[in-house]
């Protein structure tokens, strides 16, 4: 979407900025370690799964050619555990007990399971009949050696892991997660209320908090009073000690906002500072070397909706592209607006909450109290929605992009 007011960035050129940073470095960990991290290559399976033909049930192994010349009654002359290695085999006429995950051996084809079985001691009776590999599990039938069990940049959740942890993967290389420095800047925010003209700090748990839902646990916090040299000697240690910089306010044109200019005298190149999008239109981006290495700089706005809609588009997309991932950018879906809304210069980044209705239509309500110093509808909602500039949506609005959050 382009931009309406002048000298600003598009959301979308604003996000697009992003893919352009130098990635973090590759290393090898161990699988145990991994959750959380982006795969930096693929991982190709060195097995087969299963590993080896096995039954699928309790019940008994037996040949299909027995069954199919009528024979209901077997001898039973052996027992196949789970995990225990053995060598034995059946002559015509003749089953194993087995059990879920037992090796079936060469000489059977076939498992009764013992719901269909009348048993004793020495032998069994068939009370129904089976088709040849009946609850067998074959080898390779789930995956055969060389398969891709994962792909680069995919994300490392528990179903991932446990994938790869099923095919025998204990090592994997990924890029490494960024250490994090927070800083929340501001004399009137508090976390006791010192005095009647401040206000309770939401920035720092919603920066942590969110950060740890997405994985994140190298991150350091600081709270920084609105004085420059405090703020420059403490932006300077950050940038040089971390990968990522998250500061909260301090990024507009007040008497009191130092972020940019303090960060610029540090030496810091600026990427782009203020974006068309309501909230969080004083966004900054910066880039800071030091030695052989990059540090990036993202300025949030200090009021916390505005704060909750760019970690959200603005920092989720930065931290996958950090991390390798070749296409970062939120993934909008497509709903029906099931309300009315007051178009503006900048796209509005609304937040609302996602229904499906009886005929499986996504649709999206809006919620009250939407101003950037507001919270309280986040009981309430699921989704950011994008609500474009009045030079693009000359016609009411019908359908809107939306991101589950």
């Amino acid at each position: 979407m382009s931009c309406s007011e002048h000298g600003l960035l598009s959301l979308d050129q604003a996000l697009a900025t992003y893919t352009t940073v130098k990635k973090q470095a590759q290393l090898q960990i161990a699988l145990s370690h991994a959750h959380c991290h982006y795969l930096a290559e693929d991982v190709m399976s060195t097995i087969a799964l299963p590993l080896f033909t096995q039954s699928a049930v309790d019940g008994y192994a037996l040949k299909s050619e027995d069954v199919a010349a009528g024979l209901t009654t077997f001898k039973l002359v052996g027992e196949v555990r789970a995990g225990v290695s053995q060598q034995l085999e059946i002559q015509s006429g003749e089953c194993l007990r087995i059990f879920t995950g037992g090796r079936v051996p060469e000489s059977a084809d076939t498992v009764a399971r013992q719901e269909i079985v009348t048993a004793d001691a020495a032998t069994i009776h068939l009370n129904e009949c089976l088709k040849q590999g009946a609850d067998i599990r074959y080898q390779g039938e789930e995956l055969q050696v060389g398969a891709c069990l994962a792909r680069r940049g995919q994300y490392l959740n528990s179903g991932v892991i446990a994938a790869l942890s099923m095919a025998g993967v204990q090592q994997v290389n990924v890029f490494a997660q960024p250490k994090i420095a927070v800083l929340i800047t501001g004399d009137e925010v508090s976390q006791s209320l010192e005095n009647d003209a401040q206000v309770f700090d939401a920035n720092a748990p919603m920066i942590l908090a969110w950060l740890k839902e997405q994985g994140y646990q190298n991150v350091t916090l600081q709270h920084v009073i609105d004085d420059e040299a405090v703020l420059s000697q403490v932006l300077q240690d950050a940038l040089q000690k971390h990968d990522l910089v998250i500061t909260t306010g301090g990024v507009s044109v007040g008497d009191y906002d130092f972020i940019r200019p303090v960060s610029l005298a540090l030496g810091a190149k600026e990427i782009f500072w203020k974006v068309a999008q309501k909230p969080g239109k004083p966004l900054y981006f910066a880039q800071y070397q030091h030695l052989n290495r990059s540090a990036y700089l993202i300025g949030l706005p200090g009021n916390p909706a505005a704060v909750f809609v760019c970690l959200a588009l603005h920092v989720t997309t930065l931290l996958k592209a950090l991390q390798g991932i070749a296409h970062p950018q939120p993934q909008w879906q497509r709903a029906l607006l099931n309300d009315t809304v007051r178009l503006d210069s900048r796209e509005q980044l609304l937040r609302m909450k996602l229904d499906v209705n009886q005929q499986g239509q996504r649709i999206v309500s809006k919620l009250k109290k939407q101003q950037s110093h507001m919270l309280s509808n986040l009981s309430e909602a699921n989704v950011i929605v994008r609500i474009p500039t009045q030079t693009l949506a000359e016609s009411p609005l019908e359908y809107v992009d939306c991101l589950e959050i």
